[in-house]
This record gives structure tokens, sequence and C-alpha cells, in this order.
């Protein structure tokens, strides 16, 4: 009976460990841990209208894909009075945000720049251009990186204060793509094709502009041209008066021949498509400008209140009055 009892005792101890071992063996195997990724830390840290497009978008089983991706995320803020697109074009303009098969840290990125402005082809298939040193920091179509290094288990997210906007088109198309009202470009694309009519190579600046590459554009809206038609001391009151040469002349002041993001502009002289000079002020705070030459028209500088519009063959910055060299 004792040697029974034993037994006994002994199988239901051994009964009772492998139980016990079989249930955290189960609770193992269904409770894994959660992975972090990418599209975790964009809920986490607070993107969350980022993540509702994303997941609008149907892009939340890729990005919790092996990756890695490297993910500039806009901050809420950066949606602010922006109307979201939908279908592909919603799909177009996320992946616009994300590189595929690279998880790069800000070091990495600084790296890969070392201060010079990179080519980047994002996994919808268009470029960024990114800028990095470790004295300046990352910037991306020369908007700042200001949250770097959330990383997660399959890439590493970047928080930045702005929307990428894919290319709509080269420099001509992406100023033809906004139109009507004191906003719009229509005055521009008129004096660009005036000019351009019946000229050939150089002269030819709607030709220029839609297929030279790495170009900058300081874009003077339709207020700018109906300001400077209204100056008394401007003695034409329409593009269509102004001669053919004269306007050519003008709008080669607005044009630099490098890829000029708000991050590369300088307090100084800047030189211009057409030889001379425009002077960039206030680089630094919250009211850049750029002026003319020519003071008789330009008593008070142009303001840039719009910055770092992408073009396929460069880079658009919107400006509040016309340069008169």
């Amino acid at each position: 009976m004792k040697k029974t009892f034993l037994f006994r005792f002994a199988t239901a101890g051994l009964l009772t460990v492998a139980l016990s071992a079989s249930v955290i063996s189960c609770k193992k195997k269904e409770d894994p841990p959660a992975p972090n990724t990418v599209v975790n830390v964009v809920v986490n840290n607070g993107y969350s209208t980022l993540a509702t497009l994303v997941t609008n978008a149907g892009l939340v089983p890729t990005l919790n894909g092996t990756g890695p991706f490297t993910v500039f995320a806009p901050s809420n803020a950066a949606f602010t009075g922006v109307t979201a697109p939908t279908g592909a074009a919603l799909t177009n303009l996320l992946t616009y945000h994300v590189i595929s098969g690279q998880g790069l840290t800000a070091a990495q990125v600084i790296g890969l720049s070392n201060g010079n402005l990179i080519k980047v082809t994002m996994a919808n298939g268009d470029s960024v251009f990114v800028k990095a040193s470790n004295a300046g920091g990352v910037f991306v179509n020369g908007i700042q990186v200001t949250t770097p290094n959330l990383t997660g288990t399959n890439g590493v997210v970047h928080g930045i204060g702005r929307i990428l906007v894919p290319p709509a088109g080269n420099i001509v198309q992406t100023a033809q793509s906004v139109t009507g009202g004191p906003a719009a470009f229509d005055s521009l694309v008129k004096a660009v094709v005036r000019v351009s009519t019946g000229a050939t190579g150089a002269d030819n600046i709607l030709d220029v502009l839609s297929n030279t590459n790495a170009l900058t554009v300081f874009a003077p809206t339709n207020q700018a041209f109906a300001d400077l038609f209204a100056t008394a001391g401007f003695p034409f009151r329409q593009i269509n008066e102004i001669p053919v040469d004269l306007l050519r002349t003008v709008l080669r002041h607005h044009v630099v021949t490098a890829r000029a993001f708000s991050n590369d502009l300088a307090n100084g002289n800047l030189g211009m498509a057409n030889g001379s000079n425009a002077t960039v002020a206030g680089v630094g705070t919250a009211a850049i400008t750029i002026d003319g030459s020519g003071t008789v028209f330009n008593n008070v500088p142009a303001g840039i209140v719009g910055t770092n519009i992408m073009a396929r063959n460069g880079v658009v910055h919107v400006i509040s009055k016309v340069l008169i060299p």
C-alpha cells in the first residue's frame, strides 16, 4: 500500500507539471508579442491622420510586411485644410512618403547625403531630393525632418511638418495645374507662352521650362501681375503690351539654373538666368523675401509665400511680386 500511494503521488505530480508546462506552452503560442511595425509606430506616436489615410488606402498589410521601410510621416497639422485624394491618387500620395527596401536612420541618411542633394526613388516610383548633414539635419524636398528615428521592427519613421506632394509634371505643367483666382499662375503661363511663340533655342522659354532639368522658378501669382500693372510708374497695363524682349528678360529674372529648395537659400545675391542678381533676405525667419534690382517698381521685396512645390524637372517657389531686373 505504501509503495502504491507513493507511486500515485509521484504520477500525480508529474501530471501536474506536465499540464502546467502545457498551459504555459499554449499561452506562448496563443499570445505572441505583437510586432511593432511602422504602422504601429505611426499610430503610437500621434500621427492619427496619416494612420487613417493608410487604412483607407488599404496599405496596412503592405506596411506591416517584412520591409524594411523608411516612412516620412506628416504631422496631423500638416493635413489641416487639405482635402485628401481618394483611390489611386491617395495610394500615390502615401507611397511617395515611403522608401521600400531600406530602413534608414537619420545618421544613415546623413552618411548617404554628406551635405549634398541626392535623389531617392520612393515606393510610388517618383523621386524625392534629400539633403542631410550633422549641422543642418535632414531635409526631404526642402522639408525638415523634425522627429527622427522612431524605430519599428520593420523600419524607421521620421516625422515631418508638411506633406510631400508628388510632382504633377514639368514646371510649366505644374504652373498650368493651378488656375483661376489671385493665387494661381495664369498670368505667368500667358507670359511664358507669349515670349515663346515662334522662338527657338534658349529664347523659347516654354521649351526650356518644360524640358531642362534641375531648375528653380520663383513664380509670381496672378495678383502679383495685377499689382505690377496697377503701379503708376510701370508703363504697361497688360502682358500683351510688354515688348517681347523685355518680357523675356523679366521672366528669366525669375529662374535659377539649379535646383534650390528653401533650405538651400541664403541671404544675399542669387544669380538668375538673365545674368543679373536677385537679393534674398530673411532666411531663418518666417518672412523670407526676394527682390529684383529694378527698385523703381520693387519698392517692397516679394514675399516667398509658398515653397518647395515639386516638378519633375525642378522646384517652384511662389512669390507675391513680379521681380523687375
